[in-house]
């Protein structure tokens, strides 16, 4: 067992998010924290599963060392993603942070009925972007112990 920050110097985030201003925050947010992350953004949870499942275009994807997913999605939703995954022996492992703008008790009960590791309200400035970003690194690159992919049968 090991921390994220212990096996890797550029921990690896797939960022499932299908609006681009939001999107384009949180990149600039892990760009201008003090931990260098490679930050790969899905549109959607369809193309997210791709990569995960390393299939077509995404072959040589490598797989992320945490999830962060919006809930409303198009086509495939949040939730059906987060059940899919957790349901695949092979990605279940994955931890999986809900980044979403609904602050309902309904959708928060969803999530972690579906074995979400997380579930945080969206930010809404720059600097409230930085302060998720600073407490994701120190929490799930720094502190909590995770298998590598090879040992969680990834």
């Amino acid at each position: 067992m090991s921390t994220i920050a212990e096996r890797t110097d550029l921990p690896r985030v797939l960022l499932i998010e299908d609006s681009s201003g939001d999107a384009t925050l949180m990149k600039l947010a892990f760009k201008r924290s003090a931990m260098p992350t490679h930050v790969t953004v899905a549109n959607s949870a369809e193309m997210g599963m791709a990569m995960l499942r390393q299939e077509g275009d995404y072959k040589a994807t490598a797989l992320p060392d945490i999830i962060l997913m919006d809930l409303n999605l198009p086509k495939m939703r949040g939730l059906e993603f987060l059940s899919r995954v957790k349901a695949d022996p092979v990605l279940r492992s994955l931890p999986i942070v809900v980044l979403s703008s609904s602050e309902t008790a309904s959708d928060l009960a969803a999530a972690y009925n579906d074995y979400a590791n997380g579930f945080v309200v969206k930010p809404i400035s720059l600097d409230d972007y930085d302060n998720v970003v600073q407490i994701i690194e120190d929490y799930w690159f720094n502190l909590v112990q995770t298998l590598p992919h090879t040992e969680a049968g990834l």
